[in-house]
């Protein structure tokens, strides 16, 4: 048979393309650490490979997006570690206001104090996150929590009730944030009767105080009337000979509460001291139940240091004041406190979570590496016999090509 150079030439070609083939797989599996260099190599293996990776892909996700939300729970329970302290703060200065031998300069003293809390509290309610957005803004994070309105005085929630989350597992989703409407502008105000009003002539004068602020907070949940404004104004009537009765929207109540009327001593009505001064025998008195009202702790705080500041002695009407702002300021606390305890139930869910998720991680790489990850040694000597059998196929067809009839005569 005969064979031609192009022959002998192409053949030494090929053997020599085709070890360098085997040589550069064997160098990649090395160096990518794999055995599946393409989908060709293991359909199914290759398949179940992907699937693997993007399960690893989106535990990593969930890794980051725990990050996340670790890190501004952390920032939010360090802001509300920061204002429980100075609230109660506050409530220590107004309980020792409220003693009564405290002058107008120690008042004021107080006052000054109470001011540089409220100023703290400000700063510490429109704290920023990790990432720069206002912490107790809700959904609204680029628009300052709390600011003072200038027309009122008062001080202003402006987010929103959305509560931002992240997902850190397929079924988990975890808040990052709390609104400060649900943490700070939710206080309930002390419910306080309005002023008695003369509304039949009789009386000369009359006053409606508070003497038991728990009996008429009671009261007050089980008879205000939303439905119905009429039925929340509640009257005394004097009639003859010197006897009184209480109405309710013009109506006895039911049983009757009446009484005799001495003018100027106080009438007792569910934790409501009512003194009217005036002949016995004709004439009504009104006072409402107003509608609930909520505030927010810095409100709070602005009416405590206006009656701290008000020149004159301490009298009854200071020391409702200081009783409001004491429970006001211990909602606010609360609230605070309920807070800090769901984010600590947040992350304790999250540290849990996280121990899951590493876990599946760990497992799912050791599956991926079982289906896809290299034998080392095994490639290692076929890269050795690789590169072998290349020097030996050049050599040879180094040889081949350089013989010629000239030799073979010679």
């Amino acid at each position: 048979m005969r064979v031609t150079f192009n022959s002998k030439f192409n053949q030494g070609l090929d053997g020599i393309l085709n070890t360098q083939k085997r040589l550069l797989r064997a160098q990649d599996q090395m160096i990518k650490q794999t055995k599946i260099l393409t989908p060709a190599d293991d359909p199914s293996g290759s398949a179940k490979v992907l699937g693997v990776g993007q399960n690893l892909s989106q535990l990593s996700q969930f890794e980051q997006n725990g990050i996340a939300v670790k890190n501004n729970l952390g920032v939010e329970e360090t802001v509300l570690a920061s204002i429980r302290t100075a609230m109660d703060r506050a409530r220590v200065l107004a309980l020792a206001s409220g003693n009564g031998s405290y002058a107008e300069s120690e008042r004021e003293a107080v006052a000054s104090e109470i001011e540089g809390i409220q100023q703290q509290l400000f700063d510490l309610m429109n704290s920023r996150n990790v990432e720069g957005g206002y912490l107790f803004s809700g959904f609204q994070d680029g628009v300052q929590a709390f600011s003072l309105d200038a027309s009122t005085g008062k001080y202003v929630f402006n987010g929103d009730d959305g509560q931002k989350a992240l997902q850190v597992s397929p079924g988990v989703t975890l808040p990052v944030n709390d609104s400060g409407k649900k943490v700070f502008d939710s206080i309930q105000v002390r419910p306080q009767p309005t002023a008695a009003v003369i509304a039949v002539p009789g009386p000369t004068a009359a006053t409606v105080n508070i003497t038991n602020q728990e009996v008429f907070n009671n009261f007050y949940i089980s008879n205000y009337d939303k439905a119905v404004p009429a039925n929340n104004t509640f009257s005394v009537e004097l009639t003859a000979p010197s006897d009184y009765q209480i109405l309710r929207g013009g109506a006895p109540l039911v049983p009757p509460v009446t009484g005799a009327y001495t003018s100027g001593q106080p009438i007792s009505f569910n934790g409501l001291e009512i003194v009217i001064d005036g002949p016995a025998g004709a004439g009504r008195v009104d006072f409402d139940l107003p509608a609930p009202e909520k505030t927010n702790i810095l409100n709070s705080l602005s009416e405590l240091m206006a009656a701290l500041r008000t020149p004159g002695p301490v009298d009854d009407v200071f020391q409702a004041s200081v009783a409001k702002a004491v429970a006001e300021i211990d909602d606010a606390s609360t609230s605070v406190a309920s807070a800090r305890s769901a984010i600590g139930g947040r992350i304790n869910v999250l540290d849990s979570i996280n121990g899951s998720n590493a876990d599946l991680e760990i497992l799912a790489t050791q599956y991926q590496a079982d289906i896809a990850e290299v034998d080392f040694s095994k490639v290692i000597a076929d890269l050795t016999k690789e590169e072998t059998a290349l020097q030996a196929v050049q050599a040879t067809f180094s040889t081949i090509t350089n013989t010629s009839l000239f030799d073979y005569i010679r």
